[in-house]
């Protein structure tokens, strides 16, 4: 088995080399064709010396290769930069098709063994830890993901370049196929030659920034091409596995697994994203469900050519097409005709009212009014089918459509509304101010302000007035909820469920959400006591402040009997929002996982305190400095204690078109992430604690204050430390690479307090430093470690048994490994004062290095990403392709800045040049922020 296994993942590595040769020559044919012999021999120049570099270090070799670089013409420089980055997007499409073969390889040679990781294996798990058939039910109604799509700006790929990586990932696949013919493999290169050509001459960069629109287009083309059809067959494998281990019941798995947005709805520090653009957004998530449903009503006609001249049917289906003929007008060309077709007679009717749904001039029984409508329609005629033992007809299409029904409604996605709190407090004060409820409702104390919110709750009588003009941007914060309310009505109450408050530092902040909804009728508290909402106000803790702050803001709003009734009346569930991004930005790597680990205890033992069950959203980026990692072990590093109510986690940019673009890259990224939610929900009805688990809470606290203090020493308190920063990184142009809708900045401030926490990091990896995700680790865990034998053994103790500390070393390792201070270095030189330039690095290198020493004592191991091999290789085969672009970028980043220094204009076409150096980076390190 071993002998196969190890045969198998041989054959198949060669298979990617195979692969990343093909497509590496393929390019260089496009090369010679674009630029002649003379670009492809400097191209291959730079190459073989950078990856002579990386083998061995030689100052001299080392002045050649920046003297090339240097001394490149703008015109032979522009295509360089292209043939570099392009070969990045095409080793990616490899890696990706790889990850799927590697799974299909897998299932060929292991047989009847099972797959780590993947949803059988945890149901083989539940059954040979003899895990009974009803614990297995309670389990799965305990189950609860939401994985939300956010359009925060870090894809740096324009959709046309996607559209053509997806073409060329299908071509590449067909290469396995062992029965092409030798014309066919000859046909199948030449297609792929002249995909690569067509990339080559496609403009990778967008000529403007994307409106919210696009980006809701952007959103919804994964919905379309991947997840409507994936998520149903991740079910069925769940059920299916189900069935093998616990046979002889009827499995039909709750609805666990969903997406949402914030695509459209986010409107924090974007004022592009209006009511308007949500409700137009609606419209569009609406459209693509129906669209969806309309394509596979009419795949259906192929399949039930059932006659009733050969089987009988139900009577219960013949019924219901009765009262279809009586309510629904069919045009002429739609009737079916042939009568003893009763299923075709039926979807017939079923498409008109889809198709009624986007006709505003249907109402009534002409539409469905509601997906439950439309899955009773499908429920007929699966048990019609089954009555003439065409079972598995039923259960090979008809199951299927009735979980994408049960998935994606008439909405396709719970859409989110965000926004910050200040925005909501400005509104607050203006209509207070107006009404002559308050002068100052800012300048109230907090609990004052708690005091007069809870009595506006509990007052049944409207505080805003239509006859009342208000300014444009407290209209528009009413007229959020005010469309919030007519989408319920509309597209149903799953259309909007959340609307999730930035910055949330007090109780009030949640509160005065709550008084706006009930200005709309989201939120009421009726005569006979009894209290309706469905909208809730979600906090989203930011900073290392708020994280403290939680537990204290949580006890406040549960202990206001109003709001402990608002909670009971959205199913006894609070959803609360942390963010990794900000905590991260604000106190260092080590400090944000750790407060927020601390804050996850705190705040679910508050809720046990009031019998409120807790669902997390985990504001997680793409990126290491933002709290990114796969999505199995984003999971499993919860706390088991506060999972019961159900997990969020944020998709966004780069993430969403690497995990779920390929069909087979999406499934297996879901089957392990449903594997990883059976685990920890099984972890958390069964934990175990360690004895030593708070001794190594307290040491985890000690590391954490240590790394924090040395963490602010330099990015809060060091005086040169920001203008350090905006210098040696692409920071200034980041914002110039049109990648989103939302401004990089919330306020138009050059504070680093405003700077979101995505350009934060995006400037720090196109650098090659990484900082975010490492910085101040080795800090803090020197602070403990102490030079003493006795202090290392407990920290490697920790690392082998201590979940937590297991998930933080080994996130040290990946930012480790992708950070290269000898590049980055070249980017210090751009600081203009030497004396500030030379202390800084010199303590973001002593840090670094100190850093990778304590890792690799703790984790026992010869080099950083010893424990994952794939990824390391993947790194050192990337990095001598990557480093040619980093000095590139230095030396185009300097032109540039001496061009805008003498208040020249600016060179489009070096300007140009610096932002592919971007993306091209972006797609070396397969990441941006």
């Amino acid at each position: 088995m071993t002998e196969l296994t190890v045969t198998a993942k041989s054959n198949s590595n060669n298979l990617l080399r195979r692969d990343v040769r093909f497509l590496g020559n393929i390019l260089g044919e496009v090369l010679v064709h674009q630029g002649g012999n003379e670009l492809l021999d400097i191209v291959e120049k730079i190459r073989e010396t950078s990856k002579s570099l990386r083998s061995v270090f030689l100052p001299e070799l080392f002045a050649d290769f920046k003297g090339i670089i240097s001394t490149l013409e703008p015109d032979i420089r522009h295509q360089v930069i292209r043939a570099f980055a392009i070969y990045f997007q095409l080793v990616n499409i490899a890696e990706q098709n790889h990850r799927i073969r590697r799974k299909r390889d897998y299932e060929r040679s292991a047989g009847e063994s099972v797959q780590p990781g993947s949803i059988e294996s945890a149901i083989q798990d539940l059954k040979e830890r003899n895990i009974t058939f009803e614990e297995v039910q309670e389990i799965l109604e305990s189950l609860s993901l939401e994985l939300v799509m956010t359009a925060h700006p870090t894809e740096a790929m324009r959709r046309a370049i996607l559209d053509i990586h997806k073409r060329i990932a299908d071509d590449v696949m067909q290469l396995d196929n062992p029965t092409l013919t030798f014309r066919e493999r000859e046909q199948l290169r030449e297609k792929l030659l002249n995909e690569v050509i067509t990339l080559w001459q496609t403009d990778e960069l967008r000529d403007r920034k994307p409106t919210v629109l696009d980006e809701v287009r952007n959103g919804m083309y994964y919905f379309h091409e991947t997840l409507f059809h994936i998520l149903p067959e991740v079910y069925q494998e769940l059920e299916r596995c189900l069935s093998k281990y616990y046979p002889g019941h009827h499995w039909h798995v709750p609805t666990y697994l969903r997406f949402g947005s914030w695509i459209g709805g986010d409107r924090d520090g974007n004022p592009s994203v209006t009511a308007d653009v949500t409700w137009r957004t609606l419209e569009m998530q609406r459209k693509l469900a129906v669209r969806e449903y309309q394509r596979i009503l009419r795949e259906f006609m192929k399949y039930l050519s059932f006659s009733s001249s050969i089987v009988s049917v139900s009577d219960e289906l013949l019924q219901s097409i009765e009262k279809d003929r009586e309510h629904v007008t069919l045009k002429k060309m739609e009737i079916w005709h042939n009568e003893k077709e009763p299923y075709r007679v039926k979807l017939v009717y079923m498409l008109a009212k889809m198709s009624h749904i986007l006709d505003e001039n249907m109402t009534g029984s002409e539409r469905y009014q509601s997906p439950e409508e439309f899955i009773e329609d499908l429920n007929i005629i699966d048990r019609s089918l089954r009555f003439h033992f065409a079972d598995y007809v039923a259960d090979t299409y008809i199951q299927k459509l009735i979980r994408q029904a049960e998935l994606f409604g008439f909405h396709t996605a719970t859409l989110d509304i965000r926004q910050h709190s200040q925005e909501h407090e400005n509104a607050m004060a203006e209509i207070l101010l107006k009404m002559n409820v308050t002068q100052d409702y800012a300048q109230m104390s907090e609990d004052e302000k708690i005091e007069l919110l809870n009595n506006l709750l509990n007052d049944p009588r409207p505080l805003t007035t239509p006859y009342q003009e208000y300014s444009d941007s407290t209209e528009e914060c009413l007229e959020v909820y005010r469309t919030v309310f007519r989408a319920q009505q509309e597209f149903g109450v799953k259309c909007i469920s959340s609307y999730l408050i930035s910055m949330s530092e007090g109780a009030s902040d949640i509160l005065e959400v709550m008084v706006f909804a009930k200005e709309v009728g989201l939120f009421r508290k009726d005569n006979d006591g009894s209290v309706v909402a469905t909208l809730q106000a979600a906090p989203l803790f930011e900073t290392i402040e708020d994280l403290h702050a939680a537990p204290e803001i949580m006890r406040k709003l549960f202990s206001l009997p109003i709001y402990r009734e608002a909670v009971s009346a959205m199913n006894e569930l609070q959803e609360i929002m942390l963010g990794y991004s900000d905590s991260n930005k604000d106190g260092g790597a080590i400090t944000a996982n750790w407060e927020l680990q601390v804050a996850l205890k705190d705040i679910t033992a508050v809720g046990n305190e009031y019998g409120i069950r807790l669902k997390y959203f985990h504001g997680r980026g793409g990126s290491l400095g933002r709290g990114g990692m796969p999505l199995n072990r984003s999971i499993l590093a919860q706390p088991a204690s506060t999972i019961a109510g159900g997990i969020k986690i944020t998709e966004q940019g780069e993430v969403i078109s690497s995990r779920y673009s390929l069909k087979g890259i999406a499934y297996r990224s879901l089957d392990q992430a449903t594997s990883a939610l059976i685990t920890a929900s099984l972890n958390a009805r069964y934990a175990e604690t360690e004895s030593t688990e708070k001794e190594w809470e307290e040491i985890s606290s000690s590391i954490s204050a240590a790394s924090q203090k040395k963490y602010q020493d330099l990015i809060f308190r060091d005086p040169d430390f920001l203008s350090f920063f905006k210098e040696s990184t692409p920071l200034p142009e980041v914002g110039e690479l049109n990648i989103g809708s939302r401004p990089s900045k919330r306020k138009n401030s050059d504070r680093f307090e405003d700077l979101r926490a995505i350009p934060w990091v995006f400037a720090w990896t196109q650098s090659r430093y990484l900082l975010p995700a490492w910085y101040a680790a080795g800090t803090g865990l020197q602070s403990f470690y102490q030079d003493k034998e006795e202090n290392l053994k407990v920290l490697q103790k920790m690392y082998t048994s201590y979940p937590f500390f297991t998930s933080l070393i080994d996130t040290l390792q990946m930012a480790l490994a992708k950070a290269d201070l000898i590049i980055a270095k070249e980017y210090s030189l751009m600081t203009k004062d030497d004396k500030a330039r030379e202390r800084i690095f010199g303590l973001i290198q002593d840090e670094f290095n100190l850093t990778k020493e304590l890792v690799l004592k703790i984790t026992g191991q010869q080099d950083i990403l010893d424990n994952q091999p794939v990824l390391q290789e993947s790194i050192r085969l990337r990095n001598p392709y990557v480093d040619p672009l980093s000095y590139l970028q230095v030396q185009l980043l300097n032109e540039l800045r001496e061009l805008r220094e003498q208040e020249q204009d600016d060179d489009p076409d070096l300007l140009r040049e610096v932002l592919l150096t971007i993306n091209g980076i972006a797609a070396g390190l397969r990441n941006t922020g």
